[in-house]
C-alpha cells in the first residue's frame, strides 16, 4: 500500500484508473443496474435532505444529536446541487479508489479490491471522486488540491482524451463528495477531523473550480 499524497502517486494512480476504464467502459452492461450507489457518492438519492440514507451514520445521528456545522452542510448542498444538474452520460466505474484498495510492486500494480463498490456515475464523475480519495487510507483524506490536478491531468493523457469544460466541473465537484461523506462520520462518531479538516480548507477553490 502507498502512503503518500504527492504527485508521483496521483500520476501513477490515474493512469491504472484510466486502464481499467478502457475495459468497464466496454463492458456492455447497463450502468443502472449496480445502482443504488455506494453511499459516498449517492448523490442521485438523497431526497430533499443533503446526505443520501446511510443507516450506520443515520442512527448514530439520531442518537447522539449532534447537529453537524453549518460549513459542512453548505458544501454538501453545494457539492449535491452541482452534480445533480449535470447530464452526462452514466458509466460504469470503481467507486472507491483509495490508496487501502490498490497494491503496488515498485511502480506497477499488482491488485486492485473492492469491487463491490462499482457504480452507474459520468466518467467524469468516477474520476474526480478518485482524484479527491486516491491517498486514502485509514483514516480518509482529500488529497492536496496540487495533486488532485495531477491525477486529473495524468488521467486525460492516459485516456488519450480532454475533459470537456463540463466534466471538468463535474470532476471537481464529485472530488469532495466521499470527503465529505467521511467528515460527517467524523464529527458524529468522535474521531478525529482529518477529512474534515482537509476538506474545509481546500473546498472554496474546488467548490469554484466544480461550478458549485
Amino acid at each position: 500500500m502507498r502512503r503518500d499524497d504527492g504527485p508521483e502517486h496521483a500520476a501513477e494512480a490515474a493512469q491504472v484508473l484510466a486502464a481499467v476504464m478502457k475495459v468497464t467502459l466496454s463492458a456492455g452492461v447497463p450502468p443502472r443496474t449496480l445502482m443504488p450507489n455506494p453511499v459516498w457518492v449517492r448523490w442521485e438519492d438523497a431526497g430533499s435532505g443533503a446526505w443520501p440514507r446511510f443507516d450506520l451514520v443515520d442512527v448514530q445521528h439520531v442518537r447522539t444529536g449532534i447537529r453537524l456545522p453549518q460549513w459542512l452542510e453548505a458544501i454538501q448542498r453545494r457539492i449535491q446541487a452541482r452534480l445533480r444538474r449535470t447530464s452526462l452520460p452514466l458509466v460504469i466505474g470503481h467507486a472507491d479508489w483509495e490508496a487501502q484498495n490498490l497494491r503496488w510492486r515498485g511502480h506497477q500494480i499488482h491488485t486492485i479490491y473492492d469491487w463491490d463498490s462499482l457504480a452507474a456515475l459520468p466518467e467524469a464523475a468516477v474520476v474526480g471522486a478518485a482524484a479527491g480519495a486516491f491517498a486514502s487510507t485509514d483514516p480518509p483524506t482529500l488529497a492536496p488540491l496540487t495533486s488532485s490536478e495531477t491525477f486529473l491531468a495524468a488521467y486525460e493523457t492516459a485516456a488519450g482524451r480532454r475533459l470537456t469544460s463540463e466534466e471538468v466541473e463535474v470532476a471537481w465537484a464529485a472530488s469532495m463528495y466521499p470527503a465529505a461523506h467521511n467528515a460527517r462520520g467524523e464529527i458524529l462518531f468522535g474521531q478525529r477531523p482529518v477529512a474534515g479538516d482537509a476538506l474545509r480548507a481546500q473546498a472554496d477553490e474546488r467548490l469554484r473550480r466544480g461550478g458549485a
